[in-house]
């Protein structure tokens, strides 16, 4: 299948299957959409994909062999605990931002891909999420979403789901700061943005 994404072409053949640097354990699920280049999900089939419905889902084989759309997703589920956590225009010039590399830091040893944008990243792995939630620096999800998937590796990042429960806490404790923050404004102690 050929795909187009902001005027690249993509060609996913079987050599390109191989190379994809995606864990076994995330393969072996059958929770893949394919996506189009807004980022909707769409089933392998064709048509409308919902991160909720596992009726619209499709094991990793049969969505790599389709042509719909123009790139992979995999669904997050409250059924596991794997979790991803996307981090926007981190990677500047091959250069990590320095809160990338203290998420990298207590992440530890996980499966982490570059997004599709090319200076973002995608850090896999496992944690007890009860609910997603976004930061000033990330976005932390569990279940209810699908997330894109590029299959390629940041650095030497293994191909395993490590724990990422420290990462996980860091980010919702900085949540927690900034939402104190945001919720009394400078003016007259005004809730301005929770």
């Amino acid at each position: 299948p050929v795909g187009s994404i902001d005027g690249r072409t993509m060609l996913w053949r079987a050599a390109d299957v191989a190379d994809m640097a995606i864990p076994d354990e995330v393969r072996q699920c059958d929770r893949w959409v394919r996506r189009d280049a807004r980022k909707v999900p769409l089933r392998a089939s064709g048509g409308a994909a919902s991160s909720t419905d596992p009726a619209t889902w499709s094991r990793f084989g049969d969505a790599v062999a389709s042509d719909v759309g123009v790139g992979l997703g995999f669904v997050l589920e409250a059924s596991d605990d794997i979790v991803c956590v996307d981090v926007d225009h981190c990677v500047v010039g091959g250069v990590l931002s320095d809160v990338a590399a203290e998420l990298l830091e207590l992440a530890g040893a996980t499966w982490v891909e570059v997004s599709p944008s090319g200076d973002g990243l995608h850090v896999w792995g496992r944690a007890d999420l009860a609910r997603s939630f976004v930061t000033d620096v990330a976005e932390v999800y569990g279940s209810g979403r699908y997330i894109t998937v590029t299959g390629r590796r940041f650095e030497r990042a293994p191909l395993e789901l490590g724990d990422i429960s420290a990462a996980v806490e860091w980010l919702s404790d900085r949540r927690v700061r900034d939402e104190t923050k945001l919720a009394v404004g400078e003016a007259g102690g005004e809730r301005t943005r929770a």
